[in-house]
């Protein structure tokens, strides 16, 4: 070990002779510029406000009730926004029959255009209507951005119907998978996302 130190004590010794043998002078730290901090990156730009239809009741009938969805984060977020119900604004007139949930579902799809819904444990099974919320919810995920109407509520709600929202193409169904039962929903009965 003592044989380490010498040589390394040599070794530079040996450097800092050869350094002030080539004429370079000795100096102390120079201070100039900023420290180094790596590569730049800039802050990636929000992505635009995204409306989706969320499906609800008003008066017993299915309707859909554009939603401002800052970023959506895939179909499993929009179903827990839909889970969630009505916001405020929106209960004045939308009811719901989707039980409101303590833990987050599963969702996954399948290359045939089938949306899996896994609930957590104790949900009883869901009525004809509460299927069709979610299956209308779920087959509106793709819907391309719509333009924001001017009249967005501060909850994210807005009184004015979407534009431009079109259905992903073919037929999307919704498989719900409970404690115990199972059941299935086409989107064919959805209706258009477009209010009157």
């Amino acid at each position: 070990m003592r044989r380490s130190r010498v040589a390394a004590l040599l070794t530079g010794l040996t450097a800092a002779l050869t350094l002030s043998a080539c004429g370079v002078p000795p100096s102390d730290v120079i201070q100039a510029g900023a420290p180094a901090s790596g590569l730049f990156s800039p802050d990636p730009k929000p992505s635009a406000p995204t409306v989706l239809p969320l499906y609800f009741l008003h008066d017993g009938d299915l309707a859909p009730y554009s939603r401002k969805i800052g970023d959506p984060g895939g179909i499993g977020a929009v179903v827990r926004l839909l889970f969630a119900g009505p916001t405020t604004s929106e209960a004045v007139t939308a009811t719901t029959e989707l039980p409101h949930l303590t833990n987050t579902p599963e969702v996954a799809i399948s290359g045939d255009n089938t949306f899996s819904v896994q609930l957590p444990k104790g949900v009883p099974p869901f009525s004809h209507l509460a299927m069709r919320q979610l299956a209308c919810t779920v087959a509106h995920v793709a819907v391309t951005s719509a333009a924001l109407p001017a009249d967005t509520n501060r909850d994210g709600a807005s009184t004015a119907p979407l534009v431009d929202a079109q259905r992903s193409p073919g037929h999307t169904s919704v498989h719900v998978l409970g404690d115990g039962w199972a059941m299935k929903q086409s989107d064919a009965s959805c209706p258009d996302p477009v209010q009157p």
